[in-house]
């Protein structure tokens, strides 16, 4: 069977880019503690739709219909964005789309996005189309699996995976730890990856194939990302537990051993790390329990300097800067790293051909 190739990259973000020294006196925060979250996070710049700002220039708090109606909006207009791009990078359209997959955690849409994505483009309405909704930052590789698996059965079909997220309109502004945490944090875009087993749409150019994926879910940690509903509040708030990073920590060698389990490689036979960009602490817990250097996830810590956490679709903008750079060598091994509710570490295995 002709394994499912990555043949190209897309990725957008919304126009206003904030440092995060002006988000502090967009957000009129004061606290000592939250501001030290902001300025001491690796984080020099996120793009974000904010909240409109009042007569007195504050930024006003939006209802959950406001937030839903700004993921439904901003959504479309992300993806969109990150998918014609993805697909100009081969010479197709949105029509030529077989298959389409659409994975958001930051609102809720039915139809989903994937509908309203292919209404917006066009796209033929014979296209197959699954929504993967909820399942947090680890998700980009949750739909990876499935639309890989899609390709290789249907060869010579294109298959896509846009993974969007408008984090801002899952902020909550009450002045605690728990929403300062999420939002000194969490940034807004959408990443898109044209998927093929058939015959390389760019022959001269190489892709990474992918081999295996595989998932470690970390049930006594069930709890340690989480939606909740607040209801002094009237919004879901986005908890994150203070010991993500150890949790993640200690699990990371388990899951990467899983992974290699089912080949003849080894840790010194991987070449490239694109790992999530899911927060200082967390990245030096797992360079920390691997062995890595700063060099091997410098995409990551670069998406998460320039960006932020993206959730879902933060390693595909690692997969982007890495094509871009050039350093790419045929028969590169490398491991792609998500990490997010559940708690859940997923990976896949990749090379380049």
């Amino acid at each position: 069977m002709l394994k499912a190739r990555l043949c190209a990259v897309g990725t957008s973000v919304p126009p206003s880019r904030y440092r995060q020294t002006d988000l502090l006196s967009e957000l009129g925060i004061t606290d000592s503690k939250i501001r030290s979250l902001f300025l001491r996070g690796a984080i020099e710049t996120r793009h974000l739709v904010l909240p409109p700002a009042d007569s007195h220039g504050r930024r006003t708090p939006e209802s959950e219909g406001e937030l839903l109606a700004k993921h439904q909006q901003w959504s479309i207009k992300l993806a969109s964005a990150a998918l014609t791009k993805c697909l100009s990078g081969i010479g197709r359209t949105a029509s030529d789309v077989d298959y389409l997959c659409c994975v958001t955690t930051t609102g809720f849409l039915s139809p989903g996005v994937s509908a309203r994505l292919m209404e917006h483009l066009g796209m033929r309405p014979d296209c197959s189309r699954l929504d993967v909704v909820g399942m947090g930052c680890n998700a980009g590789l949750n739909g990876l699996a499935a639309v890989a698996a899609w390709a290789e059965s249907h060869p010579d079909k294109l298959a896509v995976m846009v993974c969007v997220e408008v984090c801002s309109a899952a902020y909550v502004f009450d002045g605690t730890m728990r929403t300062a945490v999420v939002n000194s944090l969490f940034g807004d875009g959408a990443a898109a990856v044209a998927v093929h087993a058939g015959q390389v749409p760019q022959a001269d150019t190489l892709h990474p194939t992918v081999l295996l994926t595989s998932s470690l879910i970390i049930l006594d940690a069930l709890e340690a990302m989480r939606y909740d509903w607040d209801d002094n509040q009237g919004l879901f708030s986005f908890y994150l537990d203070p010991d993500i990073p150890y949790i993640i920590g200690a699990h990371v060698e388990t899951a990467l051993k899983q992974l290699l389990a089912r080949t003849s490689l080894t840790f010194l036979d991987i070449d490239h790390w694109l790992v999530h960009s899911g927060g200082k602490k967390v990245i030096d817990a797992l360079r920390v329990n691997l062995g890595l250097s700063r060099f091997d996830v410098r995409h990551t810590l670069g998406v998460l300097r320039d960006y932020g956490n993206l959730s879902s679709g933060s390693f595909l903008f690692s997969l982007d800067r890495l094509q871009r750079e050039g350093s790419v060598r045929r028969g590169d091994y490398g491991v792609m790293i998500t990490m997010g509710p559940g708690s859940t570490i997923e990976m896949a295995l990749v090379q380049w051909t």
